[in-house]
């Protein structure tokens, strides 16, 4: 009886368990928490989600506390740059010019100081002579001229003589050989005069008897044009010279015995610069490919804005690189020229000029290395980058839409993008503003991150 009943047992244990598993879809979910509930509604709900929205809507209100203007966008052509660190210097031979002491002398004036404008013709020094090779280059004249008149008198007189027969003919002959030696002596001494400072007026003062011991030194000539890149073209133009210098210093003093060839003063002209530019031996080959081609390149200076000015920077081209290499930083130099910008103003009666660009200005070299065809260019506030989606703002009225852009380029103020289809051209995309608005679409598809809230500015505030 035992035994039957033990196998009673274990029929009836088999059939429950059975049962159990023909039935756990109805009584498994009995068992769960209200947690496990939660999480598993959650989860239904969320893969029950539509896509999330790509479009923010903002009041005007909105849109002017965040600045945000829109433009259509426009495809065009686009230059990789490279950036190279340059500086202003002085033109040698133009930019700047010495003045100095044609003969020995004693200063005894000195007529414009550092700072001074002057232009060509001006008085800079008065020297009082005290080299004897000047007296004797006058007193030579004088003395050549009056020879070469009494050898004139002497051939007229003779010449009715030697037409009678009383005089012969040869020596007619040999005062007019003499008469041609002094015309070659009277022009050297004229030349030397003129090439030691003394004006036109003043050598016929001496051919007259009249010996000088003042000079004046005079502001020289300016170059009267100067071969400079055409803004507008990029082509080599003659740029007319201003006609006048800055005296930047003057070395002589008052009193001072100055030797030939010994400098008095150094007047600059601004006009036309170098901009020293110095780069690295793996940049050289961009280098010569832009100085090759007369590619344009754009500068930017880096010590002040330069606000005040209303002209923009002028473009500029390569004039020519230097063939060493400098021996300590292992760079080659380059020179590009600059056409200065000026204005002017009076005081004292006194015309004065203020430069734009001054020599010792560190400036930025933007120099073009490949162009891009067909292709929108950007402010690089107009778009944002998650991870490596890269997204821009349609704007329609006051709705914002994002749309996902491939970046082929960026800099530091621009983005480059592809005129793949993804944004037609022609739309109005925001220029600005594209983090703020990128956070605002956030907020309003409710994938903020939890504990936070975001503005329509865009700014992230935690909960309180």
């Amino acid at each position: 009886m035992v035994k039957y009943f033990k196998i009673v047992s274990l029929l009836v244990i088999i059939g429950g368990i059975i049962g159990l598993a023909l039935t756990h879809e109805r009584w498994v979910p009995l068992l769960s928490s209200p947690q496990n509930k939660a999480e598993i509604a959650s989860d239904a709900s969320e893969a029950s989600a539509s896509p999330p929205n790509e479009q923010v809507l903002l009041s005007k209100q909105a849109q002017q506390n965040l600045g945000l203007k829109s433009k259509p966008l426009r495809p065009t052509s686009y230059w990789k740059t490279i950036d190279v660190p340059g500086m202003i210097v002085d033109r040698p031979g133009i930019s700047d010019r010495g003045v100095v002491a044609p003969v020995t002398a004693i200063v005894t004036a000195i007529h414009h100081y550092a700072g001074d404008t002057v232009e060509t013709g001006d008085v800079l020094f008065t020297l009082r002579l005290v080299g004897e090779s000047f007296q004797t280059s006058q007193t030579e004249l004088f003395k050549a001229i009056k020879d070469r008149e009494i050898a004139q008198e002497h051939i007229d007189r003779l010449d009715s003589l030697v037409k009678a027969g009383g005089v012969a003919g040869i020596r007619i002959i040999d005062l007019k050989n003499e008469m041609r030696r002094l015309d070659v002596t009277i022009n050297a001494y004229r030349q030397d005069l003129q090439i030691r400072g003394l004006t036109q007026a003043q050598i016929n003062a001496v051919a007259s008897g009249e010996l000088i011991s003042d000079v004046v030194i005079r502001v020289p000539a300016v170059t009267s044009s100067v071969d400079s890149p055409d803004t507008a073209t990029l082509e080599p133009a003659v740029v007319e010279r201003l006609p006048f210098f800055e005296v930047q210093d003057v070395s002589a003093q008052l009193g001072q015995q100055v030797q030939a060839g010994e400098m008095l003063c150094t007047l600059s002209h601004h006009q036309s610069l170098f901009i020293e530019g110095h780069a690295f031996r793996r940049e050289l080959p961009l280098l010569q490919k832009a100085a090759e081609a007369a590619l344009p390149i754009t500068l930017e200076l880096t010590e002040d804005a330069q606000s005040d000015w209303d002209s923009p920077l002028p473009t500029t081209t390569i004039h020519h690189i230097s063939n060493t290499l400098d021996t300590k930083n292992r760079t080659a130099s380059f020179y590009l020229t600059l056409e200065n910008q000026y204005r002017n103003y009076q005081r004292d009666g006194k015309h004065l000029f203020i430069w734009r660009f001054r020599p010792g200005q560190r400036v930025r070299l933007r120099i073009n290395t490949e162009q891009l065809e067909n292709v929108f260019v950007l402010p690089a506030d107009a778009v944002v980058q998650e991870g490596a989606e890269s997204y821009v703002f349609r704007h329609n009225g006051d709705l914002f839409e994002r749309r996902p852009v491939r970046v082929v380029q960026q800099t530091q103020d621009e983005m480059v993008i592809a005129n793949d289809g993804s944004v037609p051209p022609g739309v109005y995309i925001a220029q600005s503003g594209a983090v703020q608005l990128n956070r605002a679409l956030k907020s309003a598809s409710g994938s903020a991150p939890a504990g936070v809230h975001v503005h329509a500015d865009g700014s992230v505030h935690s909960n309180h």
